[in-house]
């Protein structure tokens, strides 16, 4: 799950201010789940944006659309606003950052995005969620009895615990967070497993999540 929030409403209106027709498009996956993007995020928009704006030659539409970061799925839903999209000086996506980048690459349009995005979560419950994957191109969970290092350890070390931490918590967080090492350690201690936590791993391979990565499965 892509985890995102909302901009603040006067970054977003100030950079409004030159354009006059205003269509705000939602997506029906991740920000609807995190409750950014979703149907009724849409419509508080377009009513917050039409007061702050007034109603004086200012046009503010709505779209949803069900996966703004797939390109299929975009020319799909979009065709069934086409009145809306055409007619937009500005689009205002209230989705993930690949979904911001799809809408401008396919309509051509400005782009003013809603929404800032964070990072790949775990949904907890609708409201919480926590960072649980970094993807870095080189899985090691089989190793690491499920808990990936990369995100739950706060230095992103392939190797621990460092000296920072302190009865299960670590120093990055003021100790209120549980070390990500020490949760490796006693998963792998109950799996009967821990030869896997003395196992010295290789220092991190950075060209694996080098930027910007692509991925053709037709390439021969």
């Amino acid at each position: 799950m892509i985890i995102t929030e909302q901009k603040k409403l006067d970054e977003i209106i100030e950079k409004l201010s030159p354009f006059k027709k205003v269509l705000v498009v939602g997506c029906g996956h991740c920000a609807t789940v995190c409750q950014t993007g979703g149907e009724e995020q849409v419509k508080e928009m377009v009513a917050k944006l039409k007061e702050a704006k007034g109603s004086s030659g200012i046009v503010v539409e709505s779209a949803m659309i069900e996966e703004p970061c797939d390109v299929r799925i975009f020319k799909r839903d979009s065709k069934k606003f086409k009145k809306e999209f055409e007619g937009a000086d500005v689009i205002v996506p209230m989705s993930c950052g690949v979904g911001v980048q799809t809408i401008a690459q396919v309509t051509g349009k400005v782009v003013v995005p809603a929404l800032n995005t964070l990072f790949l979560g775990q949904v907890e419950r609708i409201g919480k969620f926590e960072e649980m994957c970094r993807a870095c191109g080189n899985c090691i969970l089989d190793q690491t009895g499920g808990i990936c290092p990369i995100t739950r350890c706060a230095k992103g070390l392939l190797n621990g615990p460092c000296g920072g931490m302190s009865k299960g918590k670590c120093e990055v967080n003021n100790y209120t967070k549980d070390c990500g090492w020490v949760l490796i350690y006693n998963k792998l201690k109950e799996q009967g497993r821990l030869d896997q936590f003395r196992q010295y791993r290789q220092p991190r391979d950075y060209a694996l999540s080098g930027y910007p990565r692509s991925v053709d499965t037709r390439a021969a």
